[in-house]
């Protein structure tokens, strides 16, 4: 982490004059770069070396009467810009987080919290199309969080129109037609010890959003998105499983509309150093047969398998994932039935 220099966050917290003034803060920087080899099975490599470089700009400060406010700015690959985020410490009185958009805030949070040595099981090496829960994550949100009591993390998230994201001050997103509306979600994660150190690591989170449909094509109804699942430490393992579903609104004859997903993991840290895991996430589409590929006639269902192994020295650390997928996209060509292998070197400065 590199320090830049101390600022004045007052630009940053103009808005806020009204609550109290803001002393002098600081603006960090914080990074990382990933190195891939890729290895894809019944699919076309191309140049199998890949490259990602991330940072991050951090601004904090402290209001006079003793609330904090931070802002992140985060930026891809080639330095494009994903998204910001302002969030306001009220103390006693919780969290509230603004947002841009693709931000991780209500139920996707939630997507997948399957223990695992590097990467989700979807996401180490093969392009999946997952229906994973989203929520407001991917849109301008404004999330609230509850300060925890008794183990216990409430949050509830709004997003007032769906498809907005990376939207300006003094501008709106999102057109006014349209067949979507806003978004809510509501979540709550519990570490309930039950008074016994055994059970210290046990973690259950659930979750539900609700997405406005406004008639419009493609979504005439409201849509849902759910989740449920628990995870458990135990001194050097970790377990964890989950389901989650969606029903995405739409009711024309040709939408396959409902997606029931589930999803396990076990993680071991060998020591501090070293991690092994094996996680695996299957989805069935309700009611969906794709009969026009031979040997897939069938192809409600996909599964993904991913074998991990990671190793972790000062800043650097060395990953393998072997991951397998059946009926990936769901079936909709003869070579969905594949594998890929990929090692990565991980550098954080």
């Amino acid at each position: 982490m590199n320090k830049l220099t101390k600022v004045g966050c007052s630009a940053l917290c103009g808005s806020l004059a009204a609550i109290s003034a803001a002393n002098a803060g600081d603006l960090t920087v914080t990074g990382g770069a990933d190195l891939t080899w890729v290895s894809l099975e019944k699919r076309v490599t191309g140049n199998p070396i890949g490259m990602g470089s991330n940072y991050s700009l951090k601004g904090s400060g402290e209001l006079e009467n003793g609330w904090t406010v931070d802002l992140t700015i985060a930026n891809t690959n080639a330095a494009a810009y994903s998204s910001s985020a302002i969030a306001i410490g009220m103390g006693g009185l919780g969290t509230l987080n603004f947002n841009s958009g693709d931000s991780g805030n209500g139920i996707q949070a939630f997507d997948d919290k399957m223990p695992t040595a590097w990467e989700e099981t979807w996401g180490a090496g093969l392009s999946t199309s997952m229906p994973l829960v989203s929520g407001v994550g991917p849109n301008a949100n404004v999330q609230y969080t509850s300060p925890t009591g008794g183990g216990a993390t409430f949050v509830v998230a709004y997003a007032p129109k769906a498809g907005t994201t990376d939207t300006a001050d003094k501008t709106g997103g999102g057109s006014v037609a349209g067949s979507t509306g806003s978004i809510l979600d509501v979540t709550l994660n519990m570490n309930p010890d039950f008074g016994t150190e055994f059970f210290s690591g046990l973690n259950m989170f659930f979750g539900g959003s609700v997405l406005e449909g406004l008639g419009g094509t493609g979504q005439e109804d409201d849509a849902y998105q759910g989740v449920v699942g628990i995870t458990f430490d135990l001194g050097p393992f970790s377990f964890g499983r989950q389901f989650h579903g969606k029903y995405t609104g739409e009711t024309g004859t040709a939408d396959y509309n409902t997606y029931k997903n589930h999803a396990y993991g076990i993680a071991f840290n060998i020591n501090d150093d070293l991690s092994i895991s094996y996680g695996k996430m299957d989805s069935r589409k309700v009611g969906y047969t794709h009969s026009s590929v031979p040997g897939k006639e069938d192809s409600r269902f996909m599964e993904i398998n991913s074998v991990q192994i990671a190793y972790t020295v000062g800043g650097a650390s060395f990953r393998v994932a072997e991951t397998s997928g059946d009926n990936v996209g769901f079936g909709t060509s003869a070579n969905d039935d594949t594998s890929a292998t990929v090692v990565s070197l991980g550098l954080a400065f």
